[in-house]
């Protein structure tokens, strides 16, 4: 990546010391870097001591075939009974595990005591439909505590487990049922989702018609609407599953294990079934929760705001937190229902002390105005951290002051499903934070910012994000797959594990990423990053949230086409303020920035994970057939912005 990508973005001036309170009692301090630099697999060696095992590892990296990773291989653990019955018998077991809120209001709180036998039950049935160790199971449900319950029923009985987030499609679910070849299906019969319950089933009734390999689906009744049940296939879990013992004996599995298998999909081409062992991802997760977050299980409350469908689930919701022995809150809608204020409600109801939740959420929440969090009391947060892509210094700023109270670090986490746990973020006992970047690696982690002839770039230039020693909880491969594994990962920079991220060192060597390489844009000559041209636009004081393509254009080769969402005190827009941003960009960054074309738009196209899909706006700005919107959040929120693109004027 040549210099010309490099950005305003690391002119950052603003910095937020760690508070003295904090770092006096962090649980990472410069000494755990030290550390970790000094022996990375040593380091990881003594994290591994923070779980139970059956057998205890005598190794701990085994590189001897790469890229193919083994950790702690001669070890032998069960998932499950690190996040379940070692905290019942250490004498923990009336600790919540989850409060969980639903949303219409109802409510549930589960100790660690009651999740154990629960999960037990689960185990118990499973092994009762013959499910058997390396059995596949898919899971496809909505924000409750079964979800997490047949996760860890799953595990304890090792058979790795598949979650669909329930948000896709018919065809999305059949495919991966049958890639992974599952026996048994978990669902509900729907979820409640902005105010009206939401059919799950008839999707899995639907996908079964491709996959006859399933033998029985096991339905949670949640919305009680009415559902059909295939006679000999389909059980009612609290039927079946409630009349199970709570007593089971776990087995041990070996560290490698596989513990779960979950699909990423890019713009094309068959989803990528994304394979995670047991023993290293456990360490990894289990030990960024605790670092990352400067977590204290005895006194904090920890919100991952995602869904269990999703990477920041399984890790930061489900195994990373279970293992630590955490109170975590779940909740089953979204932000706007019954009202705007309902994540800042959770946080005073339950008194959370953590909050982790990605960009978009909180540029939504700029959008609707900073005098709705004011209405509640948010003085428990101690800490916040951002998940999903990287976070524009205003988001930042704006998260800091007016949910944190001007008080709380504020941790911008980067990692993706593939790496299992954080692999880049400041530390919030250590690191002053600067708006924006992603700053430094985790201890034991080892990264590169490379140019094309993968040497290690300087301060102040860009090139492409490499990670280039293993790390405990890196996949192991693709799902049936290891030749598209290895093209798709090792083969860009022989023995560097790169995923196409495009990133910048600043002058001080901290990290800034420049988004996706295929969301690098040639004007001109000049590449540019969207990410960068997004953050100068939500920099301006009337722009809520921002969304930036490259459209193919006959003079430029690339023309910078923008998506904008104004704050509601900004008006409708028009001529005037399309102008103002214009020449806002191009004052931030430079001329060649200038957006040829700036749509104000009421909603940006975004998953129900949060992730806007800058692709399906590619299609709309070069007048393409719309490619697939079934996991969209609202599907006709491209029909109302390709109407207006048809209609808007091009800028010179």
């Amino acid at each position: 990546m040549s210099e010309e990508t490099l950005s305003n973005l690391s002119h950052e001036e603003r910095r937020f010391p760690p508070p003295p309170e904090l770092s006096a009692q962090a649980n990472v301090t410069t000494d755990t870097y030290a550390e970790a630099a000094a022996d990375p697999e040593a380091f990881w060696a003594k994290q591994a001591e923070r779980l139970t095992w059956g057998t205890t590892p005598t190794q701990t990296l085994d590189w001897s075939n790469p890229p193919f990773a083994k950790w702690f291989a001669d070890g032998e653990l069960n998932a499950a009974v690190n996040c379940c019955d070692r905290h019942v018998e250490a004498g923990h077991g009336d600790r919540v595990a989850f409060h969980w809120e639903g949303e219409p209001g109802d409510t549930r709180t589960i100790t660690y005591a009651e999740l154990t036998d629960e999960v037990c039950r689960a185990a118990n049935a499973l092994t009762e439909l013959g499910v058997r160790a390396g059995d596949r199971v898919a899971i496809y449900m909505p924000m409750i505590p079964e979800a997490a319950v047949a996760m860890l029923a799953c595990a304890r009985i090792g058979a790795p487990h598949t979650v669909v987030f329930g948000g896709f499609s018919a065809d999305a679910l059949a495919s991966r049922i049958a890639d992974c070849d599952c026996q048994v299906v978990i669902t509900a019969d729907g979820g409640y989702r902005k105010g009206k319950p939401s059919a799950l089933k008839p999707a899995v009734d639907e996908a079964l018609t491709r996959c006859p390999g399933v033998r029985n689906v096991l339905v949670v009744r949640r919305t009680e609407q009415e559902t059909a049940m295939t006679e000999g296939r389909d059980l009612w879990w609290h039927e079946f599953v409630g009349r199970q013992s709570s007593e089971h004996e776990a087995q041990m599995f070996n560290a490698e294990h596989p513990l779960y298998i979950m699909y990423t999909s890019g713009s094309t081409g068959k989803p990528k079934g994304i394979l995670h062992t047991t023993g290293g991802y456990l360490v990894g997760t289990s030990w960024t929760h605790w670092a990352t977050f400067d977590l204290k299980p005895e006194t904090d409350v920890f919100w991952t705001a995602a869904d269990i469908g999703w990477v920041t689930g399984h890790s930061y919701l489900v195994y990373g937190p279970l293992t630590n022995g955490t109170t975590s809150v779940m909740y089953e809608g979204t932000p706007e229902t019954p009202h705007q204020g309902r994540w800042w409600e959770i946080i005073e109801k339950y008194k959370i002390s953590i909050l982790y939740c990605a960009p978009t959420a909180i540029r939504t929440f700029m959008k609707w105005g900073a005098e709705i969090p004011a209405k509640f009391d948010l003085s428990s947060l101690r800490i916040l951290g951002s998940v999903g892509e990287p976070i524009n210094p205003e988001a930042y700023v704006w998260y800091r002051t007016h949910i944190g109270g001007d008080r709380t670090p504020v941790v911008d986490t980067w990692w993706q499903t593939e790496t299992g746990m954080h692999m880049i973020t400041p530390m919030p006992g250590v690191t002053a934070g600067k708006p924006g970047a992603a700053m430094t690696p985790v201890p034991g982690i080892s990264v590169e910012v490379v140019n094309d002839e993968a040497q290690p770039v300087g301060n102040g230039e860009g090139g492409y994000l490499t990670i280039t020693k293993p790390w405990p909880s890196m996949l192991r491969t693709l799902w049936g797959d290891d030749e598209r594994f290895v093209e798709t990962y090792w083969s860009r920079f022989p023995g560097m594990y790169f995923a196409g991220d495009g990133a910048k060192k600043d002058e001080d060597g901290d990290i800034w990423f420049l988004g996706r390489v295929d969301d690098v844009m040639n004007v001109s000559g000049h590449r540019m990053s969207t990410t960068e041209i997004e953050s100068a636009l939500v920099s301006h004081p009337k722009v809520a949230e921002a969304a930036v393509v490259g459209a193919t254009d006959a003079t430029t080769g690339q023309a910078i086409v923008a998506f904008v969402i104004l704050r509601s005190e900004a008006g409708d827009g028009g001529p005037d303020v399309v102008q103002e941003l214009r020449q806002h960009v191009a004052k931030e960054i430079g001329a060649i920035a200038r957006p040829r074309q700036i749509m104000v738009v009421e909603e940006l196209p975004k998953t129900r994970s949060g992730k806007i899909m800058r692709r399906l706006l590619r299609d709309i700005a070069e007048n393409r057939e719309l490619g697939d919107v079934t996991t969209l959040t609202d599907s006709t929120v491209m029909e109302l912005i390709k109407d207006n693109m048809a209609g808007a004027k091009s800028e010179d």
